[in-house]
């Protein structure tokens, strides 16, 4: 049986972006750890803005361990701290939820694990799969749900949802898209393949994030179609990524000046029109953004 989260009968609302919100509030953000960071340098800023982010509406929170990779710490002299951080990404989220006093479900990242949007740096399946399980059980005490999320590849997200699912929480999956506006995953991979790859594990939900809203209105029409499972997206405010992009080769990808919180929700009104019952936000979104979104929903629910 696939554990599922006890989901309201509405869209539901996740959190917005975490690592350029922490540098916008002046947390330095590396090019090799990137939030993980803060997690170092300024932990109460890391549970703040998950507070905001609850105070904006948003239902699921996603922890701060995005960053939180051992090659990547082992860059910066603190591969040592690697189960460290992990916790301490948990135990942020928690304690924000706490002092929010709101309900709020909270999801544990698990990350490409060898730079996003590269699919041909993923590496086979008996590389990373046991890298994501010793992630997946240092996060899992702290989570309702595992999150495998930026996946450029089906073979990306087979692996890091089989380690989630041995968790036993609720398991979803989220796939990051082409630039082409294709609704095709990075890899070139449709997202019915992508999700017939991982038909045999006890995904509950299937997402797309960090790539355009435009791309994800391509693709949500097919992915509410998929069977087993529900849809959901949430877009990053970049401009459109170089494919041989990395972050410490590229810097900082600059974000897009046509996507406010009033333009973000109309394209996620798109998703929701297509079968979408999750939205969010990614990198560059806010919690201004969040809020928007949140006064969508309700006016969709009539509440």
């Amino acid at each position: 049986m696939t554990p599922t989260l006890p989901l309201p009968d509405r869209t539901v609302l996740l959190d917005g972006g975490m690592g350029r919100e922490l540098r916008m509030r002046g947390v330095p953000i590396l090019e090799t750890i990137w939030s993980a960071n803060a997690l170092v340098v300024a932990p109460e800023v890391v549970r703040q803005v998950h507070q905001d982010y609850i105070a904006a509406g948003a239902e699921i929170v996603t922890t701060n361990s995005y960053g939180v990779i051992r090659a990547d710490l082992a860059k910066e002299g603190i591969e040592h701290r690697f189960a460290e951080l992990n916790r301490m990404a948990g135990a942020l989220a928690r304690e924000a939820r706490d002092r929010s006093g709101r309900k709020a479900f909270i999801a544990g990242s698990l990350p490409p694990l060898r730079g996003s949007y590269r699919p041909d740096l993923v590496g086979s399946h008996a590389e990373i799969e046991p890298l994501y399980e010793e992630q997946a059980s240092l996060l899992a005490p702290y989570c309702d749900l595992m999150l495998c999320e930026t996946m450029s590849s089906a073979t990306e997200a087979v692996a890091a949802a089989t380690a989630a699912a041995r968790t036993g929480l609720p398991v979803w999956v989220s796939w990051t898209l082409h630039e082409d506006n294709s609704g095709r995953l990075r890899s070139g991979e449709s997202v019915t393949e992508a999700a017939k790859a991982i038909a045999h594990l006890p995904v509950s939900a299937f997402l797309v994030n960090c790539c355009s809203p435009e791309s994800i209105t391509a693709a949500m029409p097919e992915l509410a179609r998929l069977p087993g499972g529900i849809a959901g997206g949430y877009a990053n405010a970049f401009r459109p990524v170089p494919a041989d992009w990395t972050l410490e080769a590229g810097g900082l990808l600059p974000l897009r000046d046509d996507l406010d919180p009033e333009s973000y929700a109309h394209h996620a009104g798109h998703w929701h029109a297509a079968g979408a019952r999750v939205v969010g936000g990614c990198c560059g979104t806010r919690p201004a953004h969040i809020a928007r979104l949140r006064q969508m929903i309700a006016k969709e629910s009539g509440a």
